[in-house]
């Protein structure tokens, strides 16, 4: 079928959004809107002693300010948090009250404490500016380590070590026995370093309310409406679901940071509410720097036992990290449910344990960010092979080839209990390692050489599982006009969803993709619910919710046909949009079908437990300039496994960014906090880099596709496996690079100044 599935179909949104045609929530106009500002506490750690809107509530314009005290008299809720690890004691780890307003202390710089709403947004900012704040300020923590220090300031009554929870995988006895037992103990230790989202569109929501219905309407852009209606409907504002209507327009960026609910979505609800007018409140950049939420930042220690043959034996991970000073919904699982499980990568290791340390910083709270926990093993576990072949002076492709999961063993389940259902490791690193030409590094080594420059070659393979929250929703409805209205929980945030949806429908019903109509982002579209777009699930989950009510519809229409024909439905063949007696020329066509019952409609519910585990090889070759020590990828090439490629087209465009995003964090992406003051030091791209068009290569991309068995259509989640991939292989390069002068290991990021030093430091320890 020329639009169907395996085919790189252009993407159908693009053409609104390149002719300024996409309709963002910032596009949304509605009459009589107010506008809103947030008051953001100038303070990383302090206990309020006056809040004073008095001048501010007198100021022209200003339709309302709300303080927590007001919140709280009205009756409102706080948000919640959608996952809460066991502790190794069993219990849920600590979470304490996130209101939507500060209520008597503040524990992060840009952490709300009031909300200004006026008719026009300069009047909001002047009110803004007069508010009177006036705190004791109190000493702040900004990394776990220094969280969890016998002494440090207490963030929270409820945590008085600054402690969540710790949180353990795997067995303990077993790891000790097989560090006692082997003939090498490598240790490792390496920072996760703390990433702004930066997505292109800010976030951003505009609240109504219709007194005569008592209905709220949310227009907000999120990665999944239904997700923030449950969130924000009973727990904040006290109300059924059916109450809260949320409808996410186009959306520009979300990466995990817009999965969850945040204080603004409310407040703008409350405040429509109060005024009876609608509210709109808009991010700024240097909001987003301060108030979003951010990724990874952890500490790690890891220790591999090997034999004497370079057998691996057994893997301890100590994880350390930090949360930030609120937890947000997923803010306990990258770092426990999310990366651990996949501590072993892809390797035969019989036996681990991992523990992981949750602590409370003074810094803005941490969520999922593109990957959610699995870059962060991946990165562990490639660097620690890595850093072992050095130590044991292996060759790093051969000590990675004795230790893979041969495919034979598939289905294998790791000493974590993650059951691996396909893939051929070997086979994979294999395939990258040609496409990049691996042994001709050494030759190209030399003649950087004879420039100055020190160039270095790196492989990371990665295996992630995709997936997440195993159910999803769809709905399709056969027009009798000839329209196919596709309704799914999943949110596109870029990714290309209406395309291959649309080439999904338009292959099981065989009708035309210009009929087809792909609606997300409405809690009123006609589905039971909707989990949204986070763990590349898109495709699993929605598209086998599409896939299966796609095959309601056909037995639908079949029953009808068989009627209409007046034959057994087992004698009709579907093809062409076409029911036909088998041997005969007697059919009647589905639009036909259609048309006479006045339409055709089902909604199914997939469910999938089991994950997806995409995997691959990176190879990233970069070069040197020791004189400033600025690094230059020269080269990069990937093989991924992505089971059965949808469209190869979305696919190569979705590696793309991942790479650019997890190379940006190995190279340039910081963010950082004055430890004194918890004061943020890279509040604007001024201060904090991303990387752009020159910093990358062009991406030599292949896959080697070994179908998944866990889910009818064969597929592996793909939106992520970038971004997971590429920092161990940068940093493997630059070792690489740098080994020749003694450097062992580089924490990320690799900048140029970190880089100098490290060379510098190098030739001191040399002479």
């Amino acid at each position: 079928m020329k639009f169907g599935l395996g085919q790189s179909i252009s993407r159908v949104e693009d053409r609104r959004f390149l002719t300024g045609a996409g309709r963002y929530t910032d596009d949304v106009s509605i009459d009589g809107a107010l506008h809103a500002v947030v008051v953001r506490s100038p303070y990383a750690h302090a206990r309020i002693e006056l809040l004073d809107t008095g001048q501010a509530r007198a100021m022209p314009g200003v339709m309302l300010v709300l303080t927590a005290s007001d919140i709280l008299q009205s009756g409102i809720g706080s948000l919640g948090v959608a996952v809460r690890p066991e502790s190794e004691d069993g219990q849920p780890c600590i979470a304490p009250p996130r209101p939507l307003l500060a209520d008597g202390k503040v524990r992060y710089t840009g952490e709300p404490i009031a909300f200004i709403v006026a008719q026009t947004p300069s009047q909001a900012l002047d009110a803004a500016e007069a508010v009177v704040l006036e705190v004791e300020t109190l000493p702040a923590v900004v990394d776990a380590d220094a969280a969890l220090t016998p002494g440090a300031p207490t963030i929270y009554d409820e945590a008085p070590d600054n402690r969540l929870g710790s949180f353990t995988i795997g067995d303990r006895t077993a790891t000790d026995m097989a560090m006692a037992q082997a003939a090498h103990v490598v240790e490792l230790s390496l920072v996760n370093n703390r990433i702004v989202v930066a997505s292109m569109e800010p976030r951003n929501a505009i609240g109504d309310y219709d007194a005569s219905t008592g209905r709220y309407t949310l227009t907000t852009s999120s990665q999944g409406a239904h997700v923030i209606r449950d969130a924000l409907a009973g727990p904040v504002l006290g109300v059924e679901a059916s109450k809260l209507r949320v409808m996410t327009p186009d959306v520009g960026g979300g990466f995990g940071m817009k999965a969850i609910p945040y204080p603004e979505q409310g407040l703008v609800l409350v405040a429509a509410k109060i005024t009876g007018q609608p509210v709109r409140w808009q991010s700024t950049r240097s909001e987003a720097f301060l108030s979003d939420t951010q990724g990874r930042d952890n500490l790690s220690t890891a220790r591999l036992a090997l034999d004497a043959d370079g057998r691996m034996l057994g893997l301890d991970i100590h994880t350390r990290a930090g949360v930030g000073g609120c937890l947000s919904g997923f803010g306990a699982y990258s770092a426990t449910m999310g990366g651990p499980p996949l501590g072993p990568g892809v390797y035969a290791i019989p036996t681990m344990h991992g523990r992981v340390d949750l602590a409370f910083t003074n810094v803005a709270p941490i969520d999922a960010y593109r990957g959610a926990g699995r870059p962060e093993a991946a990165y562990l576990i490639e660097r620690l092979v890595d850093y072992a072949a050095r130590e044991l002076e292996m060759d790093p492709i051969a000590l990675r080839r004795l230790n893979m999961i041969p495919p034979t063993a598939m289905p294998y389940t790791t000493a974590t209990g993650v059951p691996y259902d396909s893939g051929e490791f070997e086979a994979a690193m294999d395939a990258a390692l040609c496409l990049a030409d691996w042994d001709g590094a050494a030759e190209r080594k030399k003649r950087a050489a004879e420039r100055g420059m020190l160039r270095g070659i790196g492989l990371a393979f990665y295996i992630e599982r995709t997936g997440g929250i195993p159910q999803e929703f769809a709905h399709i409805a056969l027009n009798a006009d000839g329209g196919v209205d596709v309704s799914v929980g999943t949110q596109s945030s870029g990714q290309g969803h209406e395309t291959v949806f649309t080439q999904l429908v338009a292959e099981r019903l065989q009708v035309d993709p210009e009929r087809i109509r792909i609606l997300t982002g409405d809690t009123d579209h006609p589905l039971q619910g909707g989990l949204g777009t986070v763990a590349s699930r898109s495709m699993v989950h929605g598209g086998g919710a599409i896939s299966q009510a796609s095959d309601t519809i056909l037995v639908q229409a079949r029953k009808l046909a068989a009627d209409e024909l007046e034959v057994a439905e087992a004698d009709l063949h579907f093809q062409d949009a076409t029911f036909t007696i088998l041997g005969t020329d007697r059919a009647v066509s589905l639009s036909t079908l259609v048309e006479r019952s006045g339409g055709l409609e089902a909604a199914e519910t997939y469910n999938l437990n089991d994950g997806t585990f995409p995997n691959g090889g990176h190879v990233c070759e970069i070069e040197i300039d020791p004189e400033t020590g600025c690094i230059e990828v020269v080269n990069y090439a990937v093989v991924d496994d992505f089971g059965y490629v949808l469209n190869p087209k979305l696919l190569e465009g979705q590696i793309h960014g991942g790479i650019a995003q997890g190379l940006g964090q190995a190279m340039m992406e910081h963010t950082l906090y004055d430890p004194l003051s918890g004061q943020l030091l890279s509040g604007s791209f001024m201060d904090y880099a991303l990387p752009r068009a020159d910093d990358l290569p062009f991406f030599d991309i292949a896959t080697r596709d070994i179908p998944c068995t866990t889910n009818p259509m064969g597929v592996k989640g793909a939106g992520e496996a970038g971004a997971i991939g590429a920092p161990p292989a940068l940093v493997n390069a630059a070792v690489d690079a740098l080994a020749q002068l003694g450097v062992r290991h580089l924490d990320m990021p690799l900048t140029p100044v970190r880089v100098w030093t490290a060379i510098q430091a190098a030739k001191t320890a040399s002479q």
